[in-house]
């Protein structure tokens, strides 16, 4: 089978050209990073991918859904990082996907969306099944909302990006602020 380079269409284009920030200059009320600590200002936009080595574990209550150390990390101006876990290091027996529920990112693409079976109508992650080039490296990874999971990178315990919709995990070695409370989605 082919694989076959997925085209961006022109509205999109354009709309990715409308972000005020991008990367390049920190905004004025960005807080300045403290020593050791990166500013979610400085992350690029389109975003990056990273590859993350630690340990990444996520869990609902004791039941563990993942574990990896070969996870990807989405960084992208304003928001904390993305992690997207490796289809085979997830227990997929704990999850389910959500047919009817989609969303585009004009970055990614088309998102589908997972629950728990126990819970079938909370999202509590998403994948990329036909990612936008640059973003093919998804493809076979889910990421996690740690709004509704218990979400490590090692032993620290991340806190959720503000907001329902992003699902960025905090920690303690970036500085924002973040995007996703009232009144800055134009970040």
């Amino acid at each position: 089978m082919s694989k076959q380079k997925r085209q961006i269409p022109n509205w999109l284009s354009k709309a990715r050209d409308k972000w005020t920030f991008n990367g390049t200059t920190r905004p004025p009320f960005a807080e300045e990073p403290k020593e050791g600590q990166v500013s979610v200002w400085d992350f690029p936009r389109p975003p990056a991918i990273e590859k993350v080595t630690e340990e990444i574990s996520i869990f609902c209550g004791d039941k563990r859904l993942a574990l990896t150390k070969g996870a990807l990390a989405i960084c992208e101006t304003a928001s904390p990082p993305t992690y997207y876990i490796p289809i085979q290091d997830v227990e997929l027996q704990h999850l389910l996907k959500m047919p009817r529920k989609k969303s585009l990112c004009e970055w990614k693409g088309t998102a589908g969306y997972w629950a728990l079976r126990d819970n079938p109508n909370l999202a509590v992650g998403w994948s990329y099944a036909h990612p936008f080039p640059p973003f093919e490296a998804l493809q076979q990874h889910i990421a996690f909302y740690p709004q509704h999971l218990n979400c490590f990178i090692g032993k620290e315990k991340v806190r959720p990006q503000p907001g329902q919709f992003y699902a960025g995990w905090i920690t303690d070695n970036l500085s924002g602020p973040f995007k996703g409370d009232p009144g800055t989605g134009h970040w």
